[in-house]
């Protein structure tokens, strides 16, 4: 039985449970932006339920103008009002070579993707950029409620970054373990 077909057999086990439709409108009125890794359960690391927040996951969970996109929408039209970016320790994208995987694709495809695949070197210093390119965003009205954090994927512990620290805990974690 292939991933899907499992996915498809569990799935019939939850519509016995499911409570039903929920608000469009996240009650806590919150977004995530976070890296695509499976080992990051947001539910249980933040005591999030369904319909609390929206979740925008990406590789890194980089700010690409679609993560901006989303995030407008986000606030315009379903009235969310905070934003949550965390990364997290021991992420592929760390030392991540852009330039060396476009050409890969490039090569192996013809032509080069549109766009970046941007990695970092310094993990807490690409979630200050993160935030900082968040806060600048002239299509999101909702900007003074935005905060970064660094989930180390061996303790789910969740340490705050901010763009004024000098140094942080999650500073001893930048490239993992």
């Amino acid at each position: 039985m292939s991933a899907i077909d499992h996915l498809i057999h569990d799935n019939d086990h939850y519509v016995s449970s499911f409570p039903g439709a929920r608000p469009v409108r996240p009650k806590l009125r919150l977004t995530v932006v976070t890296c695509m890794d499976s080992r990051l359960d947001l539910f249980g690391a933040l005591g999030l339920d369904i319909g609390d927040a929206h979740l925008l996951r990406n590789a890194g969970g980089v700010i690409t103008d679609d993560v901006l996109r989303s995030l407008a929408i986000s606030q315009r039209a379903i009235g969310t009002r905070e934003i949550v970016l965390i990364h997290h320790t021991d992420c592929g994208m760390f030392n991540f070579n852009d330039d060396e995987f476009r050409a890969t694709l490039a090569s192996e495809t013809g032509e080069a993707p549109p766009w970046r695949v941007p990695g970092f070197t310094d993990l807490v210093e690409d979630v200050r950029l993160s935030l900082t390119r968040v806060r600048e965003c002239p299509w999101l009205p909702y900007r003074d409620s935005v905060r970064g954090f660094v989930f180390d994927v061996a303790t789910a512990r969740i340490t705050e970054v901010t763009t004024s620290d000098a140094t942080s805990d999650a500073n001893s974690q930048t490239a993992g373990h």
